[in-house]
């Protein structure tokens, strides 16, 4: 069973940061590109940022980019797990959302429709 779990999400302060990681387990995902999306109170679900499976090519929303790094560490073996990470600097309370990774075979996706497998969530709250 393929599963994503978020974690290291919580409340800092603005100009903060804090480092998101989502184990995902039950397949290899070798190939698998996986990315982070998020969604605030109200809002739609946006794109946040996307890394491909070696990890050198990676996409990222415009208001994020410089300020937020997204890497991976992949596991080979069918019992480990990867872990997909999200650095997030110099926080802004418009960051504030809950953030989901998400798994697609193939290359990166802006277009979350597009992602096979979905985390359930971590709450990001950034305090002006």
């Amino acid at each position: 069973q393929v599963r994503l779990v978020e974690s290291g999400g919580g409340l800092v302060q603005a100009g903060g940061s804090l480092r998101l990681s989502c184990a995902a387990s039950g397949h290899t995902f070798i190939g698998a590109a996986m990315g982070w999306f998020r969604q605030a109170p109200g809002k739609e679900r946006e794109f946040v940022a996307t890394i491909n499976w070696s990890g050198d090519n990676t996409d990222y929303e415009g208001s994020v980019k410089g300020r937020f790094t997204i890497s991976r560490d992949n596991a080979i073996r069918d019992n480990a797990k990867n872990t997909l990470y999200l650095q997030m600097n110099s926080l802004k309370p418009e960051d504030t959302a809950v953030y989901y990774c998400a798994a697609k075979w193939g290359p990166g996706s802006r277009d979350g429709s597009r992602y096979n497998y979905w985390g359930q969530g971590t709450l990001v709250t950034v305090s002006s």
